[in-house]
């Protein structure tokens, strides 16, 4: 079977997360800068193989002074790690539209294994006749995992920072060429 190759369309995705601060609100933020590959046996996605980078660099909270603090050792010591990986395992199909996405991510040089849910959002061909497919992606992480343990603890016992890290993502991919598969 022919496999298709898919690329990020980065005009009409994001990729973000939010964090527990103060123990009572969450603070967002995203990548400016990513990119997604997948290639899978034509829109069959449950076969796909998907791999995502993410500039740390490109890491942006709305708050300048907070980025330059995760790009610094306490956080993702971003001049030793400039990127944040991520390589599919496997995918498991729960129904027509939703899939559990197993895979590899790598932060600050440590590799763990990650599950996320894959919602599919619909299949089109855009007014310059492409073929796009849309994504939402969630998922949680400890952040304690990848080395991530910057924190305080409040007045009140609690901690500044929560450890889990909600994922959220929006992912158009374009289709790109159909190679046959020997």
């Amino acid at each position: 079977m022919a496999r298709t190759k898919w690329a990020l369309d980065p005009a009409h995705s994001e990729l973000g997360f939010k964090i527990k601060h103060l123990m009572i609100t969450n603070v967002s933020g995203t990548f400016k800068t990513f990119n997604v590959e997948a290639e899978a046996e034509g829109l069959d996605f449950s076969t796909a193989q998907i791999s995502l980078s993410a500039d740390m660099n490109s890491i942006t909270t709305n708050n300048e002074q907070r980025d330059i603090h995760l790009r610094a050792s306490d956080f993702f010591e971003v001049e030793k790690h400039p990127e944040l990986t991520f390589k599919s395992t496997s995918i498991e199909k729960i129904d027509s539209d939703s899939f559990t996405l197993y895979g590899d991510l790598t932060i600050k040089g440590i590799t763990k294994p990650v599950k996320l849910n894959v919602e599919f959002n619909g299949e089109v061909k855009d007014a310059w006749g492409q073929e796009k497919v849309g994504f939402g992606v969630t998922g949680k992480i400890n952040r304690n995992d990848w080395g991530v343990n910057f924190n305080g603890v409040l007045e009140t016992g609690g901690l500044m920072l929560g450890e889990e890290v909600k994922i959220n993502g929006e992912i158009q991919l374009v289709k790109q060429a159909a190679t046959v598969s020997a």
